[in-house]
């Protein structure tokens, strides 16, 4: 084992992380990278969970924007993250790393049903979990799952997986003035409305002081980097 800043992590990624940039809604390449890194993790002694979104294949909020029902809109959207979270756990063990997916959903023809102790004893054991299917209750968020999730398997840090460097004061690819911020509190991440993540998401983890690094997953071996102490990212903690 290495010594590294903590042993249980609760990774969130994105389901738009598993697109190409042709489009298509799961990239081999961009699974194979990502399980790499998760598996490098795993050899370092870090038990790994995992929530990954299903935006790059259905929005439940966009969709019912559109004039479908939002508690079925969710629920699809509920699907489609299972359906990235099983394409994680074949590209993990064809790598050959223990995973479980558990679902929020019953659904357990194709994955287990989510059981809090059991997916402890999971990550015990050196397996990945990959949390899927949300919260199993509409309106809300990946997000709030990861939160959720984080929470329960007494996750010493979330890491909040995105496509920028870490938290700014506007989008950094719009804003050439975004003035970026490498800590900060979750009252000000609320207070500034910095759009990190929901609402809900932020305040689960500020009253349960569960830190959050925010961070670029695609800058090769960062979260390695991250893992051994160096400060990468934006952290956001509970305020004295």
């Amino acid at each position: 084992m290495t010594n590294t800043i903590c042993q249980r992590i609760l990774l969130k990624l994105s389901g738009e992380a598993l697109m190409s940039d042709a489009g298509g809604s799961i990239d081999a390449d961009i699974l194979k990278r990502l399980a790499t890194e998760i598996i490098e993790l795993c050899g370092m002694g870090i038990q790994v969970g995992l929530v990954i979104g299903g935006g790059n294949i259905l929005r439940g909020a966009q969709k019912a924007a559109e004039g479908l029902d939002r508690v079925t809109g969710d629920q699809m959207g509920m699907l489609a993250t299972v359906i990235n979270a099983l394409a994680m756990q074949d590209a993990l063990e064809k790598l050959g790393q223990p995973v479980r997916v558990m679902s929020a959903l019953k659904i357990n023809q194709v994955c287990e049903d989510y059981i809090r102790r059991r997916a402890v004893r999971h990550l015990e054991k050196g397996r990945v979990v990959v949390f899927a299917a949300g919260t199993g209750n509409p309106f809300f968020t990946t997000d709030s799952a990861a939160s959720l999730r984080a929470i329960e398997i007494n996750a010493e840090l979330m890491i909040k997986a995105t496509k920028v460097k870490g938290v700014y004061s506007a989008d950094p690819e719009k804003a050439k003035d975004a003035i970026f911020y490498p800590r900060l509190t979750y009252d000000e991440a609320l207070d500034q409305r910095l759009n990190v993540m929901d609402t809900t998401a932020l305040v689960l983890c500020r009253d349960n002081n569960v830190p959050m690094r925010v961070m670029n997953i695609f800058e090769q071996g960062a979260i390695k980097r991250l893992m051994l102490g160096e400060e990468i990212g934006s952290l956001i903690e509970r305020g004295t």
